[in-house]
């Protein structure tokens, strides 16, 4: 059951800093006041609270983007 982000929760399928972990990950689930997120080129999720969160700029996402890109393309042959 998923229950609905407050309106500065970042979207699913967004990518967002984790500024209490410094880390940048895939918004996967909102989930009881809890954001789910993984590291951009796969791995284990790890929990935020949405007030730790801030939206990437376009470098930060950038490199993560790119690493998930070329994941897929190994994966895919």
């Amino acid at each position: 059951m998923t229950a609905n982000p407050p309106a500065t929760t970042p979207e699913v399928g967004t990518m967002a800093r984790d500024v209490s972990r410094g880390r940048v990950g895939r918004v996967m689930a909102h989930l009881y006041g809890t954001v789910w997120l993984r590291p951009p080129g796969g791995g284990q999720e790890w929990t935020a609270r949405p007030e730790d969160l801030a939206p990437v700029t376009a470098s930060e996402s950038l490199s993560p983007r790119v690493a998930e890109l070329n994941r897929r393309a190994r994966h895919s042959h």
